[in-house]
């Protein structure tokens, strides 16, 4: 993609995202997860009422009279974005594919954690981890994060998922807000289940969100006769049947028992899970999400 049109690209990621979610957004985005951590902020005497496990005991040893800790919920958070960019992104039926479902809901939580005054990262990831754009916030910041999410192209299968899931564990903050972006689709050999551990020990980290995007017509097969499909992350080509009602429900229940999986995942590792689809605004979707949260605070 030429520089010219990656800005123009740019520009219009930045404004339809910003009339689509508004303040509602970056409004539920606060109260679902500020005040998540805290710090500490200072030592005082203690006065009669004080909860006494508050009480630092070294300080009191010191000073022989009695003295609690006190804590502020932390003002800021950093936000880390783990986006997905292997090939079955490419697919999409309603005119939007996933990968561009997914980058809007990227740039949408950015927008909301800038106006929050949050920083935010971002970890692109297929079969290898291919950026990381450490946390950051202001406009040039912003500007840069939609460039890159704009400009990485789709391919591989995903494979460095549980990989990119460790690398954030490790250097990401206490109490940061990651999200992962991401269909969950299984490459080729691998099972759903060996994102157990690493989503597990990040979750215990940090605040974890799996946000899935999938397609209608991975689920709902017209019924239009012969039709050939492609695997753009292993280029295997097959030739389905539509008009065949048994191989629509094959095709339907796998979606399902994928879906169902995913849900399995997030609920053992501690994690939310979004779900949305390339025919469903992925805003709306994180704005319930962020609802449910405020309800649960």
């Amino acid at each position: 993609m030429q520089t010219e049109e990656l800005m123009h690209q740019v520009k219009r990621l930045e404004l339809a995202t910003k009339r689509r979610s508004g303040n509602l957004l970056a409004g539920r985005y606060q109260s679902a997860f500020k005040g998540q951590g805290i710090e500490f902020a200072e030592v005082r005497e203690y006065e009669p009422g004080d909860d006494v496990r508050s009480i630092d005991w070294n300080v009191t040893a010191r000073a022989g009279k009695p003295f609690i800790k006190r804590f502020v919920e932390e003002r800021q958070l950093t936000v880390v974005l783990a986006v997905d960019t292997s090939a079955s992104g490419l697919f999409g039926s309603t005119g939007r594919s996933k990968s561009r479902a997914l980058t809007e809901a990227a740039a949408a939580i950015t927008l909301a954690a800038e106006r929050n005054g949050d920083r935010t990262g971002l970890v692109l990831f297929s079969d290898e981890i291919g950026l990381v754009l450490p946390p950051a916030r202001g406009p040039r910041h912003q500007l840069r994060l939609f460039r890159e999410l704009l400009a990485a192209e789709p391919s591989g299968a995903g494979r460095a998922m549980p990989e990119a899931l460790e690398d954030i564990r490790r250097v990401a903050r206490r109490h940061a807000l990651v999200f992962l972006l991401s269909d969950f689709t299984p490459p080729p050999g691998r099972q759903l289940d060996e994102l157990h551990v690493p989503l597990t020990m990040l979750s215990r980290r940090c605040d974890a969100v799996c946000v899935r995007v999938t397609d209608p017509l991975e689920r709902d097969l017209p019924p239009v006769g012969l039709i050939e499909v492609n695997d753009p992350e292993t280029g295997q080509r097959a030739v389905l049947d539509t008009s065949s009602k048994r191989t629509r429900r094959h095709v339907r229940e796998r979606f399902d028992a994928e879906a169902a999986a995913v849900r399995t995942l997030c609920r053992r590792a501690g994690a939310d899970l979004i779900e949305s689809a390339t025919d469903r605004d992925v805003i709306d979707d994180l704005v319930r999400l962020f609802r449910k949260r405020e309800q649960r605070r």
